[in-house]
C-alpha cells in the first residue's frame, strides 16, 4: 500500500522583550537558576499578572507580516495541568480567541516549486520552567527545577496540516524562523530555546481524505533533527500499520543519539486541560489604528527583498535567495552593491570570499572585520582596473586582519596593477625569446601551451600585470 504523510507544526517563538509577559522579571538567557523568577511568575498568593504591552505589538507584527486576521478582541485562558516546573498549576495561554487568526506563508522547495502553507493561528502564552535531570544534584538521583523561564513570553504559531514530507516541514520551519528574525520579534536562537518546534505527524492511505492518528514530537531544537525525527516517525507508523497494529495518539521525544522517537506520555485533548478564561486578566482589545501603525513599521519582508534583488540588481534566483536570507546580510549586501555600483560583483564577493571568511571564523555578518563600505571600496578598485581579482584577494585578507581600507593597503603593499602596455610587451618579448620550444608548440596547434605563457608573465610581474592586456598582447605576439 502507498502512504501519504500529513504534518502540522507548532512553533514556540520567544518574543524579544526585556521582561516577562505578566511581570517585570527579566528574560536574559544564562542567569543562575531561579534568579529571574518573581512572585508573579511563581504564582504566590495575592499577586496579579499585568500584561506586557510589547508582546501584543510583537504578535500583531507577526500577524500582519503573514497577512493574517488580527483579532479585535482576544482572551487569555488558564490551561490546567500539573507538572513540577509549572508553579501555578496552570499556564496562561489563549484558546478560543487567539490574537492572530488565519494567515499563510509560501515556501520554496528544492525543485524550485512554491507551496503555500496555511497558518491556523498564533497565540500568546507564558513559558513554563525547566526540569533539570542532573546526577550531580544533591549527590545524584534528584531532579532540579529552574523557574527562570517561567513567564517568558511566547508566540505559538500553529500551522495547518499542509506539509507532506519532512523536507516541506523543514522548509516551512526555516521560513518562519527567517521571518521572526527579519521582523525583529525574536532572536530565533534554537540553542537557547528561543525557537522550538513540535511536529504533529500522521500517515494515511494515499488518496484518502481522512486523517490518520497523529503523534506529537515535542521540543525539537534544530532543523536537522526535525527532518530526521519526522522521517523516523513516518517509517515507524507505516511499519506499525502494515504489521496490523495501530498508532497510539501520544507525545513522543526525539532521541538524537539513537536517531529515534520514544514515547513520553499519552497525548491530551483540549478538554483535558479544562481551559477557562483567566479571571485576573481583562480581554485584549485592539483598535484598527494600532494594527495600521504596526503594519507601517514592518521592514521589507524576505520574499519582497528577494524579488527586488533579482529584478533591480539582475541577480540569479539562487544569489537573490541567499543574500536575502537574513536581514543583516541583505542590508550589508545592499550597501556594497549601491556604493560600488557593481551589484553582480558585490554578490559574488559577499556570497563568496566574505561568507567563507565569516564561516571559517565562526562570525555573523554583524561582526565582520570588513565593513560594507570597505568591501565596496575594494570592488571599486577591481572595477577601475587598479587591481585584478586575484590581487583583490590579497587586499581582502589584509583588510580582514584589520589593516586600513583598500586604497591604503594597495598603496602600502605596492599591489597596484600594471596596465602600462609597453611594460607588459617588454616582459612578454623576453619570455617568448627565452621559450622558443613552447612558441613552436603553440604555433603548431597546441593551444594549452598558451596557459604556460600567461603563467610566466604573471610570475614575472609578481601577479600585477593586467590579465586582459596580457591575454590580448600574448595572442598577438604568438601569431605565426
Amino acid at each position: 500500500m502507498q502512504w501519504e504523510t500529513v504534518i502540522g507544526l507548532e512553533i514556540h517563538t520567544q518574543l524579544a522583550t526585556q521582561s516577562k509577559i505578566f511581570s517585570a522579571a527579566p528574560t536574559a538567557f544564562g542567569a543562575e537558576p531561579n534568579t529571574q523568577a518573581c512572585a508573579i511568575d511563581l504564582g504566590l498568593p495575592g499577586v496579579l499578572p499585568v500584561l506586557n504591552a510589547e508582546v501584543v505589538r510583537l504578535a500583531v507584527r507577526f500577524g500582519t507580516a503573514i497577512g493574517a486576521e488580527i483579532a479585535p478582541r482576544s482572551v487569555f485562558a488558564r490551561k490546567n495541568y500539573f507538572y513540577p516546573d509549572l508553579p501555578k498549576g496552570y499556564q496562561i495561554s489563549q484558546y478560543e480567541l487567539p490574537i492572530v487568526g488565519r494567515g499563510q506563508v509560501e515556501i520554496v522547495l528544492d525543485d524550485g516549486s512554491v507551496k503555500t502553507i496555511g497558518v491556523t493561528r498564533a497565540h500568546l502564552e507564558e513559558d513554563a520552567g525547566k526540569s533539570l535531570h542532573d546526577d550531580s544534584l544533591l549527590g545524584g538521583g534528584y531532579t532540579g527545577v529552574d523557574l527562570n523561564r517561567a513567564g517568558t513570553p511566547l508566540l505559538e504559531i500553529v500551522s495547518e496540516p499542509d506539509m507532506r514530507s519532512p523536507e516541506e516541514a523543514v522548509a516551512y520551519a526555516r521560513k518562519i524562523h527567517q521571518l521572526v528574525r527579519y521582523i525583529g520579534i525574536s532572536d530565533g536562537n534554537m540553542q537557547e530555546g528561543s525557537f522550538r518546534v513540535d511536529a504533529n505527524v500522521s500517515v494515511r492511505p494515499l488518496g484518502s481524505d481522512t486523517f490518520g492518528t497523529r503523534t506529537e514530537i515535542k521540543n525539537v531544537n534544530s532543523f536537522r533533527f526535525l527532518e530526521r525525527a519526522i522521517a523516523f516517525e513516518v517509517e515507524r507508523q507505516i511499519d506499525l500499520l502494515e504489521d496490523g497494529g495501530s498508532v497510539v495518539q501520544e507525545t513522543r521525544l526525539y532521541d538524537a543519539a539513537n536517531d529515534e522517537t520514544r514515547s513520553m506520555r499519552t497525548k491530551e485533548e483540549a478538554n483535558d486541560y479544562r481551559y477557562f478564561p483567566d479571571p485576573d486578566l481583562l480581554p485584549v482589545e485592539i483598535e484598527s489604528a494600532f494594527i495600521e501603525r504596526v503594519a507601517a513599521e514592518l521592514p521589507e519582508l524576505p520574499d519582497a527583498k528577494r524579488a527586488r534583488f533579482r529584478d533591480a540588481f539582475g541577480l540569479s534566483e539562487y544569489d537573490a535567495n541567499l543574500l536575502a536570507g537574513s536581514r543583516a546580510l541583505a542590508d550589508y549586501f545592499e550597501v556594497v552593491a549601491r556604493t560600488s555600483g557593481e551589484p553582480k560583483l558585490a554578490a559574488n564577493w559577499v556570497s563568496g570570499e566574505l561568507m567563507a571568511a565569516l564561516n571559517k571564523a565562526g562570525l555573523e555578518i554583524d561582526a565582520s572585520p570588513v565593513s560594507a563600505e570597505g568591501l565596496a571600496g575594494l570592488i571599486a578598485r577591481i572595477k577601475d582596473g587598479t587591481i585584478s581579482g586575484k590581487i583583490a584577494k590579497q587586499v581582502f585578507e589584509a583588510m580582514w586582519q584589520g589593516e586600513d581600507d583598500a586604497d591604503q593597503v594597495i598603496e602600502q603593499k605596492g599591489l597596484k596593477q600594471i596596465t602600462d602596455t609597453g611594460a607588459i610587451e617588454s616582459m612578454i618579448d623576453e619570455i617568448i625569446a627565452a621559450n622558443s620550444a613552447q612558441v613552436e608548440q603553440y604555433r603548431a596547434g597546441k593551444d594549452k601551451v598558451f596557459g604556460f605563457f600567461v603563467g610566466q608573465v604573471m610570475k614575472a610581474s609578481a601577479g600585477k600585470a593586467n590579465p586582459q592586456q596580457v591575454n590580448t598582447i600574448l595572442k598577438d605576439k604568438l601569431k605565426p
